[in-house]
């Protein structure tokens, strides 16, 4: 269960927040750190301005950051104009750094691929179509990497039995785009290439579709190209559904919690930006000031939050005074 869940990866990252933080921690107390990081976890908002190899460390997650920035920037599709929520795949990546500032440009450019299906990632991309390819190609990394170097040997015609499938991120078969000598258009053989799936999602170590989802998938099609494949993956609805991060393309833009949490946000940030440094009293001047843009962990979050709060009531207590 400890090894499924990634246990060890949230006790070292943990106990690495709790070193780095140990400071401001020693004034609430260890075990109170650790609920409140586990809750964190158990929330999703873990993720939040950490760096990219935390943030892809775990399927869990993940799919929170896809979670959040789903949460975090569909009004980017839902308000505007008629052109207003179309943005190129240099702009998503701008949106993604936001949330985890060494995000790198190969996976945005990847997602802008299956929606664009060539190398003209500077053209206009609706968010739903951005986000359920990213949501395919940032959850299932790996799995791709394989199952383009696997679509590869078989349009060179190699053995489906002798395919070598590669089971890490650092594999040499990265290159999507098939040998010269061959003809992409045609595809290959769905029967086939679900085969080498299958067996790929057998042995593989990496979060891969539900096999028997794929198999649904490919059903009905005769040969299908890589692309093909890719684009598939992301209009299925029921890999969407077992993925569990995002909702079904007609609710994309509904999602009441977070809207009333925005707006609680909101009326919090109007009531701080009213008070000016003249009418502020000694504790609220002296009120903690962040120098770095970036939070590592959720404890950091909630104790100036505290913080805050508390040195706030003791300025109002003088002034009603």
């Amino acid at each position: 269960f400890a090894a499924q869940r990634h246990v060890l990866t949230y006790m070292e990252d943990a106990v690495s927040q709790l070193l780095e933080n140990r400071e401001d921690i020693s004034q609430y107390g260890i075990a109170r750190f650790f609920t409140e990081y586990f809750n964190s976890v158990r929330q999703g908002t873990h993720i939040l301005f950490r760096e990219f190899h935390f943030v892809q460390a775990t399927p869990h997650n993940r799919a929170s950051f896809l979670r959040t920035f789903w949460r975090c920037f569909r009004t980017v599709g839902k308000n505007g104009g008629k052109y207003s929520n179309l943005l190129t795949a240099q702009e998503y990546h701008c949106l993604l750094q936001l949330l985890c500032p060494d995000f790198p440009m190969e996976l945005t450019q990847k997602a802008a691929r299956i929606v664009l299906m060539d190398d003209a990632v500077d053209c206009l991309m609706s968010f739903s179509d951005f986000l359920f390819a990213f949501q395919i190609q940032f959850y299932y990394s790996e799995f791709l990497e394989s199952v383009a170097a696997i679509y590869q040997d078989l349009l060179a015609g190699k053995n489906p039995n002798t395919v070598i499938v590669p089971t890490s991120s650092s594999g040499q078969h990265r290159q999507r785009q098939p040998p010269s000598d061959c003809s992409p258009l045609d595809g290959v053989e769905a029967s086939l290439f679900y085969q080498c799936l299958e067996s790929l999602c057998d042995r593989s170590k990496y979060s891969c579709p539900p096999s028997a989802l794929v198999k649904e998938m490919l059903s009905s099609a005769q040969r299908l190209t890589f692309y093909g494949f890719l684009i598939a993956l992301t209009k299925d609805q029921g890999i969407n559904k077992a993925l569990g991060a995002l909702p079904d393309k007609g609710d994309l833009f509904l999602d009441p919690a977070m809207d009333q949490q925005l707006e609680t946000l909101i009326a919090q940030i109007s009531g701080l930006s009213v008070s000016s440094p003249t009418s502020c009293s000694g504790d609220t001047a002296n009120l903690p000031v962040r120098n770095s843009p970036r939070v590592n962990s959720p404890w950091k979050v909630l104790y100036q939050q505290q913080k805050m709060d508390a040195e706030s009531e003791g300025s109002n207590e003088e002034t009603d005074s």
